[in-house]
């Protein structure tokens, strides 16, 4: 069984394997970055760890009272269906803080349906915005 904890530097090469799996070029591109992103202020990254395989990570934000936002979310699909996500997730929120868990998808909306949950409009918007048509 998979242990699932808090971030530690070390993990970073799995993390940055699993977001090069997923096709997420943004942690691969720069590792350095990543791990900035992923150890900033305000942010909790929870590991799924079996072995010395990285098998999942969890990014969330939050503002460590109410609102939390979960920026990455991955499994290995060869831990899939095992709880992992939702475990990490536990974790995540137990650590930031926070009552609710925001997030966007566009890859498993079937997995997020199975929480308790209120389906939301949500929009993701660029930096580029002022270059988009109007």
């Amino acid at each position: 069984m998979a242990d699932v904890r808090v971030f530690e530097p070390s993990d970073l090469d799995g993390v940055i394997a699993l977001c090069a799996a997923e096709g997420w070029p943004s942690f691969p591109e720069d590792p350095a970055r990543a791990l900035r992103a992923l150890t900033a202020p305000g942010v909790t990254t929870a590991v799924a760890v079996e072995g010395d395989r990285l098998a999942g990570f969890a990014q969330l934000c939050s503002d460590g009272e109410i609102q939390a936002h979960l920026s990455l979310i991955a499994v290995d699909p060869a831990f899939r269906r095992k709880g992992l996500a939702r475990r990490m997730l536990v974790l995540a929120l137990e650590r930031a803080g926070g009552v609710r868990i925001d997030l966007i998808t566009d890859t498993a909306p079937e997995f997020y349906a199975a929480l308790p949950h209120r389906r939301l409009d949500g929009f993701r918007i660029w930096p580029q915005i002022d270059k988009l048509p109007e």
